[in-house]
């Protein structure tokens, strides 16, 4: 089978459930929002959180997708930097133990955290240390991490670094890899539009948008964003929430209905549509079938806490697709 390689910011994710709103506003995050935050602050949310139950995992978008490809079977590549900690060897451990194969920088900071905290309607709020990760830079990549794959997918949250981008992007195409992006969030493509523009038309050939990030690029609603955004890569996907997604491959558009859930948490939902999509694409299914795996899925993973899902749930999802 075809080979993915990801890259993006390699973080833990610490899930802790909220019994109310309340808790964001004395700890003044606002709810739904993502906020970066030094260490001391990710420390003290941490402390003022103490007896709350907690859940750990491997997090960062990318590393999601590329960790719900590998439990499907396909084989698999990460990039990211990690510190020398705890969290860094619990990192490795994860996608080692998911059929990963680490592609690692390692240094003197603190591996990356995000604090995600779930309020009762299943929304999320994230105070983000990016510790490590942020040292991810061009200087890091060679050309043979990208030998023998024939994927690359990127998370959006790594666009603000555009020297990074333009380098991956170029060494991977250099290498005959198809690239794959994902926006990931609708402030990075606000402050990086003219670069994105730029890069998406000249390198990526497979396009993951959700609602509003498609609209910050285009301005448009989803199926004139559909439109806007397939003129310029092989293939665009808006994803729409629970109303399921959009795809357009050249001239032909294909609506995904989403699948009826008990959600939980919507943690990982964008990230684990990419890995069934991406499966899909790599064993060569026609673009209503990548679709639908990429809501299978999503579907699943908003049932559960995070965004890794139990053995047992993998098992049944491997049935089905």
């Amino acid at each position: 089978m075809k080979k993915i390689l990801g890259m993006g910011n390699a973080l833990v994710d610490i899930m802790i459930c909220l019994e109310s709103d309340g808790i964001l506003d004395i700890l003044n995050l606002p709810k739904g929002s993502m906020q970066l935050v030094d260490k001391e602050r990710s420390t003290s949310v941490l402390s003022a959180l103490k007896n709350y139950a907690k859940s750990q995992s491997t997090g960062g978008s990318a590393a999601n997708t590329i960790h719900g490809l590998a439990m499907l079977g396909a084989p698999t590549g990460y990039i990211g930097v990690i510190g020398e900690d705890e969290l860094g060897g619990f990192f490795i451990r994860e996608l080692i133990n998911a059929g990963v194969t680490p592609v690692m920088i390692h240094s003197k900071q603190e591996t990356g955290r995000v604090i995600a905290l779930v309020t009762p309607d299943s929304e999320r709020t994230f105070a983000t240390f990016l510790g490590a990760a942020i040292e991810l830079s061009a200087e890091n990549l060679r050309k043979d991490m990208f030998k023998g794959y024939d994927y690359f997918h990127i998370e959006g949250y790594l666009v603000q670094n555009h020297g990074l981008i333009e380098k991956a992007i170029q060494l991977a195409k250099k290498n005959g890899l198809l690239v794959s992006l994902d926006l990931a969030s609708y402030n990075v493509v606000e402050s990086n539009l003219e670069f994105l523009q730029d890069i998406i038309r000249e390198y990526v050939d497979i396009l993951f948008a959700n609602e509003e990030e498609a609209k910050s690029f285009t301005g448009h609603d989803p199926m004139n964003a559909l439109h806007e955004l397939g003129k310029n890569v092989e293939i665009a996907i808006v994803k729409t929430g629970s109303k399921g997604s959009l795809i357009k491959q050249k001239n032909e558009i294909v609506k995904i209905g989403a699948i009826r859930v008990d959600p939980i948490d919507t943690t990982g939902a964008g990230d684990l549509y990419a890995s069934g999509f991406l499966y899909g694409h790599a064993n060569g299914l026609p673009i209503r079938r990548c679709g639908e795996l990429g809501t299978l899925l999503a579907g699943n993973v908003i049932e559960v806490m995070g965004a890794k899902m139990p053995q047992d749930r993998w098992k049944i999802i491997k049935e089905q697709v």
